[in-house]
């Protein structure tokens, strides 16, 4: 695969996803990004803004196995790993896999469960596999977690842990759509009943398992010029010893911003990494990576302005 059919592919995800999902191109497009860099994403936004059908059509159109969890407070680990059960005819025990054996694993209301649910994705998101009863299960190289939260609610819920953040490489805000789209809408979707499905809306599949791998195999040959490298570094080191941030990124951070500019460029057509990749990439995710200070919390600052202003601060190369 070359980098032209790279940015086909892109713009045809991007395409059959928009049939089912009106106004949430961009998201789209980060989701590809994520997807091609071996990231994970967090979707933020109110209820009903279409963040399920959102991830649901994004596997449809790359043909990958899709699975869902609806996080509640009573959920425990091995609700989502699976458990070992005992085969009375075999005299063996057998593991009964759990949802997290899919490819594109949907977590909803993530922070509806407790830290140590929670804490059940943690390697599996970082090493994609999972360890049980003293043994190692594989998942699939292409696993993918896309989970939601719902910002309004403030009983009930565990705030993700810092540490768990950072293993998402982005945190989208997923916002009400403009008048226009949500003509397109309610156009599209008052006259059906139940819950809106991506087929229904056809949606088709654009890729598979080799498309995708042959994908991100291109992006590894997007060039990383010392000069966009040293600009990523500078972004990511402005964050520490802000007077509004108690902490800033970490390099964690830096390598994954690096990663995702370069399946940004892939995308673009482009096998070479530019600043304004970078910039475009930077927000959604250095947001969730930064924490306010107590001051700036009590004055109301929030992490996208300060984030944006360091992107305006920080001097981009030329």
């Amino acid at each position: 695969m070359n980098l032209e059919d790279v940015r086909a592919l892109g713009a045809a995800i991007d395409a059959e996803v928009a049939k089912a999902v009106v106004g949430q191109s961009a998201t789209t497009r980060l989701l590809t990004v994520a997807l091609l860099s071996g990231g994970h994403v967090l979707l933020e936004g109110a209820p009903g803004t279409a963040k399920t059908l959102l991830a649901q059509s994004f596997a449809r159109t790359l043909g990958l196995e899709f699975g869902r969890i609806q996080f509640t407070p009573d959920l425990m680990p091995g609700d989502i790993l699976g458990t070992s059960l005992f085969n009375f005819q075999t005299s063996t025990f057998e593991l009964k896999r759990g949802p997290v054996f899919t490819e594109l694993l949907l977590a909803d209301e993530i922070n509806r469960t407790p830290p140590k649910t929670q804490a059940a994705l943690l390697e599996a998101m970082q090493e994609r596999s999972i360890t049980i009863d003293g043994g190692t299960e594989k998942l699939s190289d292409h696993f993918t977690v896309v989970a939601t939260q719902n910002p309004i609610e403030q009983q009930g819920v565990y705030p993700l842990p810092e540490a768990q953040l950072d293993r998402f490489l982005f945190k989208l805000a997923i916002d009400y759509p403009d008048e226009a789209a949500e003509r397109a809408i309610v156009a599209q979707y008052g006259t059906r009943t139940g819950s809106p499905r991506p087929e229904d809306s056809g949606v088709a599949q654009v890729a598979d398992h080799a498309g995708i791998a042959a994908a991100s195999e291109t992006v590894l040959g997007v060039k990383l010029a010392d000069e966009v490298i040293a600009y990523v570094v500078a972004l990511i080191r402005s964050t520490r010893g802000h007077p509004d941030l108690a902490n800033g990124a970490s390099p964690r951070a830096a390598s994954a911003l690096a990663a995702a500019a370069r399946a940004a460029a892939a995308l673009e057509g482009r096998d070479y990494v530019i600043p304004d990749d970078v910039k475009l990439l930077a927000q959604p995710l250095l947001r969730h990576r930064v924490v306010l200070s107590p001051a700036a919390e009590i004055d109301g600052r929030r992490a996208d302005d300060i984030v944006a202003q360091l992107i305006d601060r920080v001097e981009a190369p030329r």
